[in-house]
């Protein structure tokens, strides 16, 4: 008889399922839920992009491309980067196209981390890090942030848990499931404290076009960061182009030669089709961005408008497309108030403490849905929270 716990190790058995999935599963039998949980542009792919990616399989593109992928996809993402964000990358070896974001985090973690090492992971974050932390065999090392500080990372949490196992840094700004960014002059303290270290830092970028009011600014772009730094990047949010699967790192030579290794060997290349559509977008879709990201700034402003006068705390996300309100002051877990408003109102959110502990008392709800969907919600939301007041009474 097969002893399965023998055969799959330890650190793989007791991962845990991300939360997210676990509460989507919740959704599966049930119906007419209005649901703002999924972090996906409700946009199809512009059209020009998808026309490019029908053209290239009418002409018969359906080979590899190169490991690192088509010369002409990272020459475009060169060109855009630094039109963009004004940050310079060579295309032939600083530059590697990836099956989406998700492969690229987890080559670039697998690429500088080993066993002993310790990653401080800020959060609340996205799910992805602290798994692929642990499949690597490093330390993942959870920093609480506070919404004090609208969930930006300071010098004095940072310094709290640098010690001399610390090899990695990440750095999930804008912020997934917070909205929060990090500014020029919040950066600047974080720069000044690693500079006379060796740790290294994953920024990841995926939503640096969603930025409202302010623009994003990279760890890259100051003095000493570069040499340092691996990028993670992708078409997902920016291009609504998230089942395409297309990412990308940019980092020094030497850190992209250690990715491309594994990414060679786990993976072969990315999508051909994908990248091609990925020179379309690169090329020609500025003012999609620009487009998009109107539409998801009078969203934005539209439910903080609505969670505030249901009378849920909540600040102006600056970046990505979600609010992160308080749900606590009910006697509720996170997961108590987003599982009954779930069953007893049919309005889906997800639990802040899928995104780690320090989400406990929050809950991301996602804005990438059209304003009619969003009243619908908000509704069920405002009618839960009166219940909810009346049975505290």
């Amino acid at each position: 008889m097969t002893d399965y716990k023998k055969l799959i190790p330890e650190k793989i058995a007791t991962l845990p399922t991300s939360g997210i999935r676990k509460f989507f599963d919740l959704l599966e039998n049930m119906k007419d839920v209005t649901a703002l949980t999924v972090g996906q542009p409700d946009f199809v792919t512009p059209w020009h992009i998808r026309e490019a990616a029908i053209e290239s399989l009418e002409h018969g593109k359906t080979y590899y491309t190169s490991n690192a992928g088509l010369m002409e996809a990272r020459r475009e993402i060169a060109r855009y980067m630094e039109r963009r964000f004004s940050l310079s990358y060579h295309p032939e070896n600083e530059i590697l196209i990836t099956v989406g974001g998700s492969e690229a985090i987890d080559i670039a973690v697998r690429a500088l981390v080993e066993a002993g090492d310790e990653v401080i992971i800020p959060e609340p974050c996205f799910v992805c890090y602290a798994p692929i932390v642990t499949m690597a065999g490093g330390t993942p090392i959870h920093l609480p942030l506070s919404a004090k500080n609208k969930f930006k990372l300071t010098e004095e949490e940072l310094r709290s848990v640098l010690t001399e196992k610390t090899k990695l840094l990440i750095l999930p700004f804008p912020n997934n499931p917070t909205g929060a960014i990090m500014e020029k002059e919040d950066l600047e303290p974080i720069v000044k404290l690693l500079k006379d270290t060796n740790v290294a830092i994953l920024s990841d970028e995926i939503y640096a076009e969603l930025t409202f009011g302010k623009p994003h600014v990279s760890v890259a772009s100051f003095d000493g960061m570069r040499e340092r730094t691996v990028i993670v990047g992708g078409f997902s949010k920016a291009y609504a182009m998230t089942g395409w699967r297309l990412g990308y790192t940019l980092a020094p030579k030497e850190i992209s030669e250690a990715m491309y290794k594994i990414h060679q060997y786990a993976i072969m290349c990315a999508p051909t089709t994908s990248q091609f559509a990925a020179i379309e977008a690169l090329k020609n879709g500025d003012a999609d961005i620009e487009y998009m990201k109107e539409e998801y700034d009078r969203r934005r402003k539209y439910i903080v408008d609505g969670l505030t006068e249901i009378g849920l705390e909540c600040f102006a996300p600056e970046g990505a497309f979600y609010v992160f309100p308080k749900v606590s002051g009910f006697g509720l877990t996170s997961e108590e108030f987003c599982e009954r408003l779930l069953y007893e109102h049919k309005v889906a959110i997800v639990p802040g403490t899928a995104f780690g502990a320090s989400g406990e008392g929050f809950a991301r709800i996602s804005y990438a849905y059209s304003v009619p969907h969003i009243t619908t919600a908000l509704a069920g939301i405002k009618a839960f929270v009166e219940q909810l007041k009346n049975e505290q009474k």
